[in-house]
């Protein structure tokens, strides 16, 4: 595979941090950045003052809860550098920007109980056809060699994990590597590049056995290579250079590099195969399917609503040429004039007059612009590059105004919050009248209601979302509705006989008119359709009634007295008076949940769903996800509110499920009271 056959990448490169939770990503920019020489010293976690995690939320939490992107140059070569959220709660941030990326870098740590999460930002990778490498964090810890943490590894990823560099032991701890493809060995200075030294005859020998693994790895993908093995003649390096760059891009293996972020080692190695070996925009153009064409093209990866500011549309240019005050149009179907441009420079934004392909950067006050939109100068909406799906949220809370003169202001704020993360759900629930947020976990829903208060000043009381309890009739009953009103001049007058039966389940609400000899004229049956709808809306339980049938058989009006809404009330009243005499009974929904979890989580489900009265219809292995399950069970509504606090503790935060209604059943006796005492008791 020759120098020929590898064009060396050009323009501004975009590079995604990725990983589990606390794997240490945003040190790792604080690492690159300081190296760089973009910030004077790396920021810590602790002390609250990295360029990630700026947030007021992110600080509090001492956690990603949102996407930060960064630039520097290294070596003449401009990077942006995009740190994204390693816990699955916020993970949506992370899929809506892995499209327009040129290479992401996964940082993980020797931590088999993060194998799962791992696994689950390896698949997302895998499935987009993004180049990645490995980066072994905080190997000033290991407590394993290298080849069993990479078998440990390994089952995270469907390509080969390929040792670039070992580690050289001085005792118990880890003094420096040895470079494979370069075949020199450096020891780690804290803070500083690394210095080069000469290999002594033990390492020597561990690091040729090394190589020659790494070098059988890349001849799977080039025979020519194979053939020099196989004839013990050494490989040129440029050769073996070219192998790692081709087959990184090719999605054939995933390079492993090792380091210690919060001492900056490995970082330089790290950034030198970055400048090498990762592709640029032309690539990831050609990957996501861009035609070339002369307008320009850019996909959104992130929007976001600033305090004082409006609007910011993160933007990878990836065709063309964009300036400040062009018209963009949308594959959401909006346009725009562009009201500044940005690059996300270290702590501030820097303003530019113009972003070109490769370009990683903010654009103004693009009101009908969302995450994920494809944008294009030309005169037509573009096709979307992409279609990123959120995941199904999984937890919810009820929400209201602390002061009710901010209902408004809190509409508007939930709005924008659901742009800005559409991982987010609002739901107005037509019966109670209250406003659910839907979010991905217990965090993304306490995020979400610190940004309401602190970036759009709206306070918000929190409760339980209500369950969806109806009811319905086991009886059937014959009830007159009478509705007599005389209040001076015309009065009002209603009276319908109605026989309320019950039907199976799922059958709603049916009215029928059986009226003989027009005791009620046909211009009023329709106020008495809508007054039976009215009396069933909420039962003697307290409930809305379902699966239930209303007869007008009837009735008697006045010429004069007679109105539509006197035979709607008088309908209603009817309806109200039955019901009782009709042996109603509660009713609560069943769903059927879904869970996925690894394998060795499978028992702890099982006991999880059993305790919160779960059905296990069964489980079987999740299709094309080795190690792992997927259960399915029969739950009360009632008993899935929080079951993703318990799912995610019980699968080290990996686990998540889905959730379809399935039916309504009955609840009787002592249950069934505690349930509407509880009802009465709120209402």
């Amino acid at each position: 595979m020759g120098q020929d056959n590898l064009r060396s990448p050009r323009g501004p490169r975009c590079i995604a941090l990725v990983g589990p939770f606390q794997s240490g990503k945003t040190t790792l920019l604080e690492a690159i950045l300081a190296r760089t020489g973009a910030i004077p010293k790396a920021g810590t976690i602790e002390a609250c003052n990295t360029i990630g995690d700026s947030s007021p939320q992110a600080r509090h939490h001492r956690m990603s809860v949102g996407l930060t992107a960064a630039t520097t140059t290294f070596m003449g070569d401009s990077y942006t550098f995009i740190d994204c959220p390693g816990s699955v709660e916020f993970a949506h941030d992370m899929r809506a920007a892995l499209p327009a990326v040129d290479a992401a870098v996964i940082v993980c740590e020797a931590d088999e109980r993060k194998l799962p999460q791992l696994q689950l930002i390896m698949r997302e990778l895998e499935d987009l056809g993004i180049p990645r490498f490995l980066f072994l964090n905080k190997i000033d810890k290991a407590n394993k060699r290298i080849r069993e943490t990479l078998a440990t590894l390994q089952p995270a990823s469907r390509t080969p994990l390929v040792l670039r560099q070992i580690p050289i032991w001085k005792g118990d701890l880890i003094a420096g590597f040895v470079d494979l493809a370069l075949e020199r060995a450096f020891v780690y200075r804290e803070h500083m590049p690394s210095e080069v030294i000469e290999l002594e005859a033990g390492d020597l020998d561990r690091e040729k056995e090394a190589r020659l693994t790494m070098l059988e790895k890349l001849a799977d993908h080039d025979d020519r290579l194979l053939e020099q093995l196989l004839e013990d003649i050494p490989p040129p390096r440029d050769e073996v250079f070219d192998d790692l760059a081709s087959e990184l891009r090719e999605g054939q293996i995933c390079p492993v590099l090792l380091g210690c972020a919060t001492r900056e080692n490995g970082v330089l190695r790290l950034l030198k195969a970055l400048r090498h070996e990762a592709p640029d925009v032309a690539a990831t153009a050609e990957r996501l399917g861009v035609s070339n064409e002369t307008t320009a093209l850019a996909y959104v990866m992130k929007t976001t609503h600033l305090q004082h500011g409006g609007k910011l549309s993160l933007t990878r240019i990836l065709r063309g040429h964009i300036a400040d005050g062009d018209t963009v149009q949308s594959s959401g179907g909006g346009a725009g004039r562009i009201s500044g441009i940005a690059a996300p420079n270290v702590g501030s934004d820097t303003k530019r007059a113009s972003a070109a392909a490769g370009d990683t950067v903010s654009l103004g006050k693009l009101d009908a612009v969302k995450t994920a939109d494809t944008l294009t100068t030309g005169k037509t909406a573009p096709e979307a590059l992409v279609d990123v799906v959120p995941t199904a949220p999984v937890l919810a809370t009820a929400l209201a105004a602390t002061d009710r003169k901010d209902d408004v202001k809190l509409g508007q704020a939930l709005t924008r919050l659901v742009e800005e993360d559409p991982s987010l759900s609002v739901v107005h629930n037509q019966l109670t009248h209250q406003m659910v947020l839907w979010g991905q976990g217990e965090m993304h829903l306490r995020v979400a209601v610190e940004r309401l208060q602190d970036r759009f000043g709206v306070s918000v009381k929190q409760h339980a979302p209500p369950v969806g309890y109806q009811e319905t009739i086991r009886k059937t009953i014959t009830q007159r509705g009478r509705h007599k009103k005389q209040s001076g001049g015309h009065g009002q007058f209603g009276d319908v006989v109605l026989a309320i039966k019950p039907l199976p389940r799922g059958s709603g609400f049916v009215f029928i008119e059986k009226i003989v000899g027009g005791a009620v004229p046909k211009n009023y049956i329709g106020a008495v359709e809508e007054g039976a709808g009215d009396g069933l809306a909420r039962g003697p339980l307290g409930f809305p009634v379902i699966d239930v049938e209303v007869t007008l058989t009837d009735g008697s009006y006045h010429s004069v007295d007679s109105s539509d809404q006197a035979f709607r009330t008088a309908a209603r009243i009817g309806v109200t008076e039955a019901l009782p005499q009709c042996a109603p009974v509660l009713l609560e929904p069943i769903h059927v949940v879904e869970i996925v979890c690894p394998t060795d989580a499978t028992a702890k489900i099982n006991s999880i769903l059993s305790g919160r009265r779960g059905q296990i219809l069964g489980f079987d292995t999740r299709e094309g996800w080795t190690g792992w399950d997927l259960v399915r069970a029969m739950m009360p509504e009632a008993e899935i509110g929080d079951l993703i606090v318990e799912v995610r503790s019980a699968t080290a935060g990996a686990g998540g499920f889905t959730r379809q209604f399935d039916h309504m059943s009955e609840v009787t006796g002592r249950a069934a009271d505690q349930i509407i005492a509880a009802h009465r008791a709120a209402a």
